[in-house]
């Protein structure tokens, strides 16, 4: 099994700037491709630049949300400033969190490799607990030595 761990946080704030994701929740490659596109153009148009201008910490969070039964997908920071331009603050409850690290060569295959161990490998082994929905995140937190390192956090309930 993975490498992971279960940790208690605080309920914490991203505010972020989403897309809705258009692909079938199976299609990989056609999600990880809108992710990819999404994340090339908040660098470009320097909205991703104005987040980090507001952000508490240098983290970068990649937010999956179901909203409104659609999959929605941000780039945001943790912040309790009002950004103009963000689309959603969202809101992640205090309690246990499915924490996966992990470190590659860039911040997309950090978040395909994290997601792709957390959801094909650690929750469909769990025994004593589970996902039940509600917002997840890869966090980038930093850079090192040509690498992002980086952890999933996902938010759990005891079986």
């Amino acid at each position: 099994m993975a490498d992971y761990n279960l940790e208690e946080k605080e309920s914490f704030t991203v505010v972020g700037i989403g897309t809705e994701l258009k692909s079938d929740y199976t299609d990989f490659a056609g999600i990880n491709k809108e992710k990819a596109d999404f994340w090339g153009a908040v660098e470009q148009d320097g909205r991703l630049n104005m987040l980090k201008d507001a952000a508490a910490n240098d983290y970068i969070f990649a937010v999956n949300e179901a909203v409104n039964n659609k999959m929605m997908y941000y780039c945001g920071v943790m912040t309790e400033e009002t950004v103009p331009e963000a689309s959603r603050v969202i809101q992640f409850p205090k309690g246990e969190y499915l924490v996966v690290k992990g470190e590659e060569k860039t911040a997309d295959e950090l978040s395909t490799k994290l997601t792709g161990i957390a959801f094909g490998q650690v929750l469909p082994e769990a025994k004593d607990f589970a996902y039940v929905g509600g917002p997840n995140a890869t966090v980038e937190m930093e850079q090192r030595s040509g690498s992002v390192y980086g952890e999933m956090w996902i938010p759990v309930v005891r079986k």
